[in-house]
């Protein structure tokens, strides 16, 4: 997995499939700590992990941060809305 920012956009690259990379998420957008909203690019990861989706879920619902996030994958996709959390992430497919 690769992770990379611009102003108030993390962009991410590769499956999202470990605890390093529930750090690397983590610590690069605590780094964004500043910005009331975050735009979140998933390009082409197939899966999310519990860690990630439990640390986005604070953010959104205990830090009040405005996440917009930007899926790549269709199967991903399908697992937010499974789960019911497209609308709380603002989950579109690009």
């Amino acid at each position: 997995m690769e992770i990379s920012t611009s102003g108030n956009t993390v962009t991410i690259n590769g499956n999202i499939k470990s605890v390093s990379d529930y750090q690397s998420i983590k610590s690069t957008i605590d780094a964004l700590a500043m910005n009331d909203s975050i735009t979140i690019n998933i390009t082409d990861s197939i899966s999310i992990t519990s860690s990630v989706i439990g640390y986005f879920n604070k953010l959104v619902l205990k830090d009040k941060k405005n996440i917009d996030m930007r899926i790549g994958n269709e199967q991903l996709m399908e697992l937010l809305q499974d789960l019911n959390l497209a609308s709380i992430f603002n989950a579109r497919k690009v």
